[in-house]
């Protein structure tokens, strides 16, 4: 087996160096998203089994869509069921929450009831930290401490908010309610220029879905709520996206999609 020189460990992906240049390949770890705040990880965090292949599938079937419609972003090639071929960038240390329904922290911070649809979708910013809770940030911070020029906030937003827009109508089609996202943003040096490009991956970990009917919990979400069928949950989106047939068995996931892939 060849061993690979490890460039940066996430809490959902890693990420090595490749031979292609000005790339990296993203492996998609099964470990399950936590939250500082709710709970203490260990040097074992809690796993759901057989959520990197999916959420690779559903990073790189999203991605191109955002590409399509002319969304800069990381995507270059799925590499195997675990994997893609990204392009290598300097991750902006921002992350921006885009809320279209009241959930999560904003419902806790303001004393609102959960499901309540805002009038207007809201961004939020945070600080990217992968050793303690992520605190609120304003864009006065970012500049100030020299995170991202006002120009890069200013791309950031108007990226994130044509995203959000994107993602809405992608999911409400196939009768899901997108709740919130989180999006992480980096530059990419192209010879003198350098561009802001969507990174990292979207995917049930990195958004708040729920049934549109039912109001169902969906992906991380449901693993921060203690429910069960987690596993189950990432498939249901990938089936509803067409990435992955219903009623796939756990022992046939990954042949399934390895045949998707290829």
């Amino acid at each position: 087996m060849v061993r690979r020189r490890k460039i940066f460990e996430g809490k959902t992906k890693i990420f090595f160096e490749v031979s292609k240049p000005g790339c990296l390949a993203a492996h998609f770890k099964d470990d399950a998203v936590y939250d500082h705040k709710l709970e203490q990880i260990d040097e074992n965090p809690p796993m759901v089994i057989g959520k990197g292949v999916i959420n690779n599938r559903i990073s790189e079937y999203i991605m191109t869509k955002l590409d399509q419609i002319g969304v800069p972003n990381h995507f270059v090639r799925n590499l195997n069921m675990r994997e893609q071929l990204v392009k290598q960038v300097e991750i902006i240390p921002v992350g921006v929450v885009v809320r279209n329904v009241v959930a999560g922290s904003l419902a806790r911070r303001f004393n609102l009831s959960e499901g309540d649809q805002l009038p207007r979708s809201i961004i939020e910013l945070y600080y990217k930290s992968e050793t303690f809770p992520k605190p609120m940030i304003l864009e006065e911070h970012v500049t100030a401490f020299g995170w991202a020029t006002p120009h890069e906030i200013e791309e950031m937003m108007a990226l994130s908010l044509r995203i959000n827009d994107f993602l809405l109508g992608l999911f409400i089609g196939v009768g899901v309610r997108l709740v919130d996202l989180k999006l992480e943003f980096g530059r990419l040096y192209d010879s003198e220029q350098v561009r802001v490009i969507l990174a990292d991956e979207v995917s049930p970990d990195s958004c708040r879905l729920w049934d549109a009917k039912t109001q169902s919990k969906f992906g991380f979400d449901r693993y921060f709520s203690g429910m069960d069928n987690i596993a189950e949950s990432y498939q249901q989106i990938a089936s509803r996206l067409g990435i992955l047939p219903e009623n796939v068995g756990d022992n046939i996931l990954e042949s399934r999609l390895m045949s998707k892939i290829n």
